[in-house]
Formats: C-alpha cells, structure tokens, sequence
C-alpha cells in the first residue's frame, strides 16, 4: 500500500516527458530510500520510438509489418564490438550498429523487393512517440503522472517518508522549468496525528493519576516517588521493544498508554503499606522491611495474573497477532519493569526523600501525610478530603459488614447483577476493528465493459465536479484520478486496486484538516453518484492505511468466494448472491470483482487454407499483434538515447488511428518469413464479436468469481451472519463451492481466539494462585471478580454505543488481570487475619476495610489514565477507545464486586478458623 504518493505536473511539457522524468530522473532517488519500494510511474504516455506502419504501401510491396520488425531486429543491435591492439595502443571499436539520431532509423533497409532495396521510409514513419496509453492520472482535474512509494517490511513509516521528503528538494533540481513536484496522500500526516494522539493521551493519563495519587497520599514527595515508576518503566520495554526488532508505532505506544494507569500500581500498593507501619509508629527501615515483605507476594502475583491473561494474543493467528502483539508486549514488559522498580528504587525514594519528615513529625498522621507546617490550600483540601474519605471507609465498613452477616441475599443480588448482562451482550455489535477517520475516501468508478480510456476519462471528469458538488469545495482538499491499467506488471503486482481494464479506475479524495465526518461524505456519495450516473458501477475501497492493513489488499472487507469447474454457472451463482445480499440492510456495494463479458473481435485463421499460402498460424497471429499492439510484444528492440543513456522501446505497429473500423484490421498484410509476396489477413481468417473475460482469477486450479461488499450504519458480524444464510440458501449445483473469506473472516478467527484465550487465561491464572495459596479455595474466591468484569465491559460498550471489537476483548484482558490484581489483595489480607485468630466474616471486613484504600487507588488510577483514550479524539483516536471504554467498565464493575462480593465468598468458603485448606 502507498504511504505517500508525489504528483507530476506541468502546463508546458505534454505528460509523455512527465512520465520519462519520473521513471528515469525522479525514481532513481527514490528507490536509494532505505525502506523505500517505487513501482514504475503512473500516468502520462511512456516514451516509445515509434516506426508507424503504413499498410497500403507494405500491401503495394508485398511486405508484412513482421518484415519490418525483422529487420529492425537485424539493423539495429546494441551489442559488444570488442577491442584491438596495434602497437602500442588498445582500441576500443565503435560500430554504428544503434544510431544515434531516431530519424536514421528511417535509412534501414527492410529487404530486396523485385530487385529493388526497400527502407524503412518507404512503408513506414519513424518518430519519437510513446506507448498505447492505457493509464491515465489527473490531480485536481489537471494531467499528468504519478509516483507511488511503498515501504518494506520492517522499515518505519515515518523514517521512509521523511526519507522522500529530504530527497525531494535535490530532485527538484534535476527538473525542467515549469515540473511540479508535490506530494499527496502523505499517511505520515495521520500517523504522525495518531501517534501525537496517543503521547497526549498518555501524558493526560500520567497527569490525572498523579492527581489522584497526591489526593489519596497528600504528599508530592509520595507522589514523585510513585511516579518514577512510569518513565523508568517505559524505557525498559522501549529497550525491550527495540531488541525484539519491534517500533514505536500506534500500537507499542497505545501499550504505553494503557500501562500508564498501571505502572504505579505495585508503586502505590508499596508506599501505602509503608506508610501504614509509619503511622503504626515502626521506625521508617523496620517500616520499609515490613511494609515491602507484607505485599511482595500479592503484588508479584498481581503482575503475572495481568500478564498472563496477555497470553491468548500471542497465540493469534494473521493481521491481528501482528496488530495487537506490539501492545501486549509493551504492556507486560513495562509491569515486569514496574514490579521490579516496586522493590528497588520505590523504598530506596522513600527512605531518602521522606526520612527527614518522619524524624520531624514521627507517627503524628496529618502531619506526615501533608508532609510540611503550618496551613495552605492544598492541606486544606488533603485534609478536607481525608475526612470525607475516612467517613466513606466506616460507610464501606458497615455496607460490607452487613452483606457478609447476609450472604445468600447478597449472593443472590450479584448473580442477578451478572445475569442481567447477558441479555445485554447479544445487543452488541461486532466488528474487527473500529473505523478510523482518516480524512480520505477512495472511490472506484467502473464503466460498461469495452469503454475506451478516452471515455472514462469524460466520465471520470464528470464525476469528479459531482463530488465536489456533493461533499462541498470546502471539504475537498486534493482529488486524484488513477485510470486504467498501470503500464508495468510490477505496478499490478504491488497495488491492491480492483482496476480490471481502461473503463474503470479510482478516485481518491482527501479531505481538509477541518472537516466534517469521512463515513457521511462517503453514505452521501453512495447515494447521490448512482442517481446521478446510472450507467457507472461505484464502490468504496479502503483508503487510509489501517483499513488497507486489516482488509489484507482486497477491495472490501466481505469478499465471498463463488469457485466451481464451469465458469458460466459460478459467475451466475456469484451474481446472483451480489444482487441478493445488496438487499439486506446495512450492506452496501455488492458487486461481483471478475468482468467476464467484455465485448471482443474473433479472429479464425483457417489453418488449412494459410498453409497452402504458406504461412504459419503464428506468422499469422504476430502480424496481427504487431499491427495492434506493436512488435514490443513479439520481438522487443531498443533504442538508447546517447544523451541520457537509457534504453527506450523500439516499436513496429500500425497508427491507432488509421484503425477506425474492424475491417481495417481484415486488410493486414500477412507474410512467411522470406516469402516475396504477401496476403491479406481476410483471405485466411474469419471476423466475428463475442464477449470474454478481462481478468481471470483461479483458486485451488478452479475458475473464481470474488463477491465483495461493505458495510454501512451496522456491525460487520451480523451483516456476515445474514449475508451466511443468503449463501446456504443459494441453489446451485455441489460442483460450486461457496465460502464467506476476507476481513470477515479473519475477525471470527479472532474472536474465537480471544473468547477461548479469555477462558484459557482464566484457568492459567486459577492454577497460578493455586500453586501460591496452596489452596484450591482461596483461588477460587480470587477470581469471583472476574465474570463482573466481563459484565463491566458489556454495559459499558452498550451504554456508550461501541462495537465489540478486537480493541475491546484486549480491554477486556486487562481489566481480567486488573480484577484479579486487586481480588488478590484483599484476599491476602484476609487470610493474614484469620492466621491472626479471626473468624472469616470479621477477616473479611477487615481485609476490605484494610484494602479499600490501595484498591481505589490502583482502580481510580486506572480508571482515570483511560478517560483521555476513551474520549476517542484526535486523529486515530477511535481505534483505541474501545480498549479504553472496556477496561473502565470492568475495572468498575470489578472494583464494586471484589470490594462487596469478594469478602461475601470468602465468609461462605472459609467458615473454618484454620489456615487455608492445603492441597
């Protein structure tokens, strides 16, 4: 796919010159690019040394135009000559085997015609020209040509494009007065926004949970010391990451920016307990001994259980392994990072930055917390917040005092809390990923098969002043039409457009900084333009860079696959499931990708009669190609230009335009190599018409038709789950095989892996804790947070109008590690109390009543570093919101149940007075 394209203009050179300086003066720079792939140009007319047939004088000399191609095969040679010695010197030999000058290409003999030698002058006009055009490139209505560029794997977006960029103002330098060089659809502009977008958010998140933590902690020395933790840790993934060969891109920051909440949690967890012994009135070393031991193992265990359920994303299969890999990486070594500074640099801070305040004020609470003398606003409000925090843990401490002293009414209100989110699920819609507003559409305008590119162009000219009129001049930043066939197999071989021949093409709109919503340009478009052009064929492709990515170079996310041994029956099948799934609602652009009826001329040699003439069925064949599409198809000659020392294609064929009817072509001369007289080709060959296919496509050696559609104001899920019950319905023979692939597919796939990755990391994370508790039960309670965070997740896509989507389910992990984390936590605590002598209900209170503080923190933190990537803005905002949205749902869903639920279970499961049930 292209991540900066640079347009060729001129209003004094014609678009031929303009299609030679970008292949031989502006495509040499850019392909020494480190990263960089630059197919040959678009557009424009490739230079071409024509040698014009003139086939009433061959008629008149019995000469065929596979007789000139012969003997300019034989004339002009670019071979060795080799070298000489003589005495003292060694010469190189020059030989005038390749002219110098085009118009001496005229002087070449072409043979001896009753005894009279015959030049190239007298059955032909040679002149500098260039190629059949079958490509056409206007910007902005204006023609001219086009460079793509691509990168390798591997390679940074950013550093290729600014790669280009720095090489373009040397290239300018190269051009003739009055070029344009200018580059358009630059991806790096949304890249560089996405990526902006992300760092913004992150740094929102690092400020809101500073904020927090200062709240809860009242001291900026408390609150630096928890946030070191942050840098320090994305650091070493970033070093990670590196090592690994990955790069900072959305994804790896996107990572970041969900750790961010995170990374001061084991912090937080630390300074907290630490700060309890002072306040119990231990001495700060013994405090930091005691307080880092009491919690190593909770939070170590806290920090797998997150990491693990990050496990089923390295087991994807396809884009979405790819995709999402990065993220999880960046996550879980970040938290392995965290963990560790946890326990090295966070007491180290503590005891240097806060021993002189410890001294000075000893266990006198406010005191240390404020952390200074005397009064300012800001103590006021620490103070002022303590205190309704401290009334809000005696409130927590009767509501949970009261449920534990009821535990099968409390029981029952959960399940049915749980139950009710069942329902709620179904309402979901589904989709692979969520649609990024990248400022850019791409339409595909297909005209009547047969359409000749002059035509299209007429069309495409129209349609183009439609659009503008449709979405506004004021919306419209660049329009770029791309016509046609690309003139190199190589260009067709690196692109993903669904062009098939010269009457169809793309147009690619950009729009301004400020516009309005992409999706309502593109919903206005899909109903103005058939209205407006009922004999045109329209339908969008993927045009920013993540779509192109997960559609995996196919024109539309649906792509249903009709294959069978009888072409005839699968294309009738495949347009039939076309027309019937462009009635269901939601699903636009239906159409069938293979044109297998374009209108074609016949030509029947009669093999019989050619061979008492003669001549050969190929002789008769290569003239006919010659003659339309030149002798570079059959024996390709080139001409080098001494000025430039490139080689351009020598090319026999007859005028274009002295073919203006089928009968011009009955009239080819036809001859056998050496023959001295000639025949028309209709003395051999019958004319007819039929119809063939332009493009042909095959899948496992069988003939293929590719349905492909999109969809509009509806989730991609349900679309394809309607769009599988057309399919079975469809009567056809068992010979056709029909099978629903593309994005579509590759989402269920990942579903299916999530959804059963969500489970398997479940258990993994089950046997964790129970290998650390020794215990099967004290596992058990643990993890009865998690189903609420799943529910969590649910009602907060519902409630805000969100897809399921892969983001989602990888929120979804997080806030299954984040529920765990905390369940962890209070269940520690509780069973400290009852090793103590408390019963399960007075542990379980106590253990939420101890716990409510670190819990809140670490949720609240979380909670808040999401709500700037929930909010979805900026550019490439929306990929990440539902990750965000999902892991505040369950967080807060989470944090409820471990608070109330979790100490309920443990007063049901552990009754007994004893120390956990040992395994």
């Amino acid at each position: 796919m292209p991540i900066i394209q640079l347009s060729l203009s001129s209003s004094s050179l014609p678009d031929t010159k303009l299609n030679d300086l970008g292949q031989n003066t502006i495509r040499p720079y850019l392909a020494v690019v480190h990263g960089a792939q630059v197919p040959y140009p678009y557009g424009g007319k490739p230079r071409v040394i024509m040698v014009d047939l003139d086939q009433q004088a061959l008629q008149a000399r019995g000469l065929s135009p596979s007789d000139v191609a012969r003997a300019l095969q034989a004339q002009n040679v670019i071979l060795p000559s080799g070298d000489v010695k003589i005495g003292s010197k060694d010469y190189m030999l020059a030989t005038n085997n390749s002219p110098d000058l085009v118009t001496t290409i005229n002087q070449f003999p072409v043979g001896d015609v009753d005894g009279r030698l015959v030049f190239v002058r007298d059955v032909a006009h040679v002149h500098d020209g260039y190629q059949i055009q079958t490509n056409s490139v206007a910007v902005d209505g204006q023609p001219g040509a086009l460079m793509m560029v691509r990168k390798t794997g591997g390679v940074s977006t950013l550093a290729v494009i600014d790669g280009i960029k720095n090489a373009l103002p040397y290239i300018k330098k190269l051009l003739p007065a009055g070029v344009d060089v200018k580059p358009i659809f630059d991806q790096s502009v949304f890249v560089r926004a996405a990526l902006n977008s992300v760092l913004m958010g992150g740094a929102m998140a690092a400020g809101l949970t500073g904020l927090m933590i200062l709240l809860f902690l009242g001291n900026w020395r408390l609150t630096l010391i928890t946030l070191a933790s942050i840098p320090l840790s994305i650091v070493t993934a970033i070093i990670v990451l590196y090592i690994g060969g990955e790069t900072l891109n959305t994804m790896t920051l996107g990572g970041f920016a969900l750790a961010v909440g995170i990374l001061v949690d084991n912090g937080t967890v630390v300074i907290e307990n630490i700060e309890r012994h002072v306040k119990l009135g231990e001495e700060l070393t013994e405090a930091i001994v005691t307080g880092c031991g009491e919690v190593g193992v909770p939070t170590m265990l806290s920090t797998l259980s997150i990491s693990i359920v990050f496990v089923p994303v390295f087991l994807l299969q396809g884009t979405a392994k790819y995709l999402f890999s990065p993220m999880s990486l960046s996550v879980c070594v970040s938290l392995i990072a965290s963990l560790v500074l946890s326990f090295t640099l966070v007491p180290v801070l503590f005891n240097y930055l806060m021993r002189s305040s410890v001294e000075r004020h000893g266990q006198d609470l406010e005191n240390v917390t404020a952390g200074r003398h005397g009064f300012n606003p800001f103590t006021a409000i620490h103070l002022g917040f303590e205190a309704r925090f401290n009334r809000f843990r005696e409130t927590y401490r009767n509501s949970v005092a009261y449920c534990v002293a009821r535990p099968g009414v409390t029981s029952v209100f959960f399940i049915l809390l749980m139950g009710c989110s069942l329902p709620v699920f179904t309402q979901l819609g589904r989709d692979f990923f969520p649609q990024v507003d990248a400022g850019q559409m791409r339409l595909h305008v297909r005209a009547p098969p047969g359409t000749r590119i002059e035509e299209t162009q007429h069309y495409f000219a129209e349609v183009e002043k439609a659009i503008r009129q449709i979405v506004g001049e004021e919306q419209v930043d660049v329009i770029l039409d791309n016509i046609g066939l690309p003139y190199s197999g190589i260009n067709i071989a690196l692109s993903d457009s669904a062009t098939v021949g010269t009457m169809d093409g793309e147009i690619l709109i950009s729009l301004k900084t400020k516009h309005t919503p992409t999706a309502a340009h593109v919903a206005n478009l899909r109903r103005e333009l058939p209205k407006r052009f009922p004999e045109l064929q329209f339908f969008f492709e993927p045009a920013d860079i993540v779509d192109q990515v997960l559609n995996f170079g196919l024109p539309a996310p649906i792509d249903i696959r009709v294959s069978g041994p009888n072409s005839d029956e699968a294309y009738a099948v495949a347009q039939k499931i076309a027309g019937d799934i462009s009635h269901i609602p939601g699903v636009v652009d239906s159409h069938v990708f293979q044109v297998p009826n374009a209108p074609a001329l016949t030509i029947d040699v009669d093999r019989s009669r050619a061979q008492e003439l003669g001549i050969s069925e190929a002789e008769a064949i290569g003239n006919v190609l010659v003659t339309t599409n030149s002798s570079g198809q059959t024996s390709p000659n080139f001409w080098v230009d001494p000025k430039n020392g490139v080689s351009y294609l020598l090319a026999v064929q007859l005028p274009t335009y002295r073919v203006n009817s089928a009968q011009d072509l009955w009239t080819v001369p036809v001859t056998q190599a050496g023959a001295k007289s000639s025949e028309m080709l209709m003395n051999i060959a019958q004319f007819g018409r039929a119809k063939v296919p332009i493009v042909a496509s095959q899948f496992n050696i069988m003939p293929v038709f590719d349905v492909n559609a999109d969809v509009q104001g509806r989730d991609l899920a349900s679309a394809a789950a309607e769009i599988e019950k057309v399919m079975a319905s469809e009567q056809h023979s068992p010979s056709i095989k029909v099978a629903l692939s593309g994005q579509v597919e590759t989402m269920l796939e990942s579903y299916n892996g999530l959804f059963s990755g969500m489970a398997f990391a479940m258990v993994l994370v089950y046997l964790l804790l129970v290998i650390n508790f020794q215990s099967w039960i004290d596992p058990l309670i643990v993890v009865m947070a998690l189903p609420f965070a799943i529910g969590g997740v649910i009602w907060m896509l519902f409630l805000t109008g969100t897809h399921l989507s892969v983001p989602a389910l990888m929120g979804a992990l997080m806030s299954l590690g984040l529920a765990t984390a905390n369940s962890i936590l209070v269940v520690t605590f509780a069973n400290q109390r009852m090793e103590a002598g408390d019963d399960s209900a007075t542990a379980a209170v106590s253990a939420g009543f101890t716990r409510l503080r670190p819990v809140l923190m670490t949720a609240g933190a979380m909670i808040l570093g999401m709500i700037p990537m929930a909010l979805g803005v900026g550019e490439g905002g929306e990929q990440n919101a539902p990750l965000a949205r999902a892991v505040i749902g369950g967080l807060l869903f989470a944090t409820f149940a471990t608070l109330i639920f979790v100490p309920v279970m443990y007063r049901i499961l552990r009754r007994e007075r004893s120390s956990p049930a040992s395994l």
